[in-house]
């Protein structure tokens, strides 16, 4: 799951993060500003407002809001005046209208519309929040814990339901065990990022799922940013609801096995719980941005922990550089921007990420690559020697599989990293003919 979070703290006068359009002309005094439809959320000493279609959140101090508040009433100018004698500060209301242009929250100024970036078009467009509104009752948690403690009383009373790796072989012909279980993980993940998507829906936010990548991952996410504007316990319950369907697929699964099932179904049915539980751990890697890390993201309070934590990481790595050529002007840490709580949250967070990746792509190099290596190679040893049919089967379902796996992979990726690749391509062009 994906959900970026509150872009940042937008104070009157300072820069807004993400643009999305610009404004074509000087905002006056006299400026009328109409804006898009927002929300606005008390959190703490703070305030989150936004826009639920767009997804675009920002945190603004209470001057901020009471800004927001009086710009569709009157004009810039008044706004300033107001502002400046309930505060005493003297607030550039004009540059704060442009940074909330930058965040794509102003429709029109003096009637004239501005350009705006496109609504992301919601993935099941026709389910209504009132069509699955159930799923926040709080009865729902509690009736999914009760299947849980039921497989656990299940697997207590029979030890032979309890999972084991050998669930995963439920069949003969090694090709078909990795098609299937390959099928079964991608339908699990779907009816994961399904969870998501319509515990958003009931909590009046759209989404979209799609795929991503986490480091050498390939992964689907649901982009439930409009939940933002939800409480803090409906977005808890977006956060968790895909591992709760795991969960609840897993205990199904167990419960199933309990009442006789023989043969290939018992061998499939302990294959899908295997492999649906298998999905839980890997949601409390918080540096891959799991459903884990945004729970973590919003009991610490943070706006946006992963950008945080790695905007503090590029200051420490700088850290000697700077030393070494500007010993006076060592660079400001960006964490000091933070309140105490989330400085602490994120310095932490930051100890997590660094060790996480480099963790992760150490196991990619020295254990994932050399096995994928040898299982490709086998596979095309066994086409050119010309083996049974089953060989040949197995080693085809080798080749299928990562042929699959690579085209997504580079797809995903180049969704969210082509454009930079783009641009440093005509940057050294441009560099190359100036030569």
């Amino acid at each position: 799951m994906t959900t970026p979070g509150v872009s940042g703290r937008a104070t009157p006068g300072a820069a807004a993060s993400a643009p999305q359009a610009s404004d074509p002309k000087p905002i006056a005094d006299r400026s009328r500003v109409r804006l898009h439809r927002l929300h606005l959320r008390a959190e703490g000493n703070s305030w989150v407002v936004g826009r639920v279609d767009t997804g675009s959140f920002v945190r603004l101090p209470p001057i901020g809001h009471r800004a927001i508040t009086l710009l569709p009433q009157t004009t810039v100018g008044e706004v300033r005046t107001t502002l400046r004698e309930e505060s005493g500060a003297d607030v550039d209301v004009a540059e704060f209208v442009s940074d909330l242009v930058d965040l794509g929250f102003v429709a029109e100024i003096d009637g004239r519309p501005l350009p705006t970036a496109p609504v992301p078009r919601p993935m099941l467009p026709w389910l209504r929040p009132r069509h699955v509104r159930w799923l926040l009752h709080p009865v729902v948690p509690l009736i999914a814990g009760a299947v849980v403690l039921a497989a656990a009383v299940a697997i207590g009373r029979d030890p032979v339901l309890a999972p084991r790796h050998q669930d995963l072989l439920w069949s003969d012909s090694g090709g078909l065990i990795l098609l299937g279980n390959f099928g079964i993980v991608w339908t699990l993940i779907g009816l994961h990022e399904l969870a998501h998507l319509v515990t958003a829906r009931a909590a009046g936010a759209p989404g979209r799922i799609s795929f991503g990548t986490r480091l050498q991952f390939l992964v689907a996410q649901t982009d439930v940013s409009g939940v933002w504007a939800a409480p803090r316990r409906d977005r808890l319950a977006v956060y968790l609801a895909g591992i709760a369907m795991n969960l609840v697929i897993y205990a199904g699964t167990v419960l199933a096995r309990a009442t006789g099932v023989a043969g290939p179904a018992d061998g499939l049915l302990a294959a899908v719980g295997l492999l649906s539980l298998g999905l839980v751990p890997v949601q409390f890697l918080v540096f891959m941005r799991t459903d884990i890390y945004f729970v973590l993201q919003d009991v610490t309070g943070c706006a946006n922990l992963y950008a945080d934590g790695s905007a503090y990481l590029r200051h420490l790595a700088g850290w000697p550089v700077r030393r070494f050529r500007w010993a006076a002007d060592p660079g400001e840490d960006p964490s000091r921007r933070l309140t105490a709580r989330e400085r602490l949250a994120v310095r932490a967070y930051a100890v997590v990420l660094v060790g996480g990746t480099v963790a992760c792509l150490a196991v990619a190099v020295l254990v994932t690559l050399p096995v994928a290596v040898t299982v490709l190679t086998s596979a095309i040893g066994a086409v050119l020697a010309g083996g049974s049919a089953g060989d040949l089967f197995d080693a085809c379902a080798v080749a299928a599989v990562s042929v699959v796996f690579v085209v997504l992979w580079t797809r995903a990726w180049w969704h969210r990293h082509g454009h930079r690749v783009r641009r440093g391509i005509s940057r050294h062009r441009r560099q190359t003919g100036r030569r």
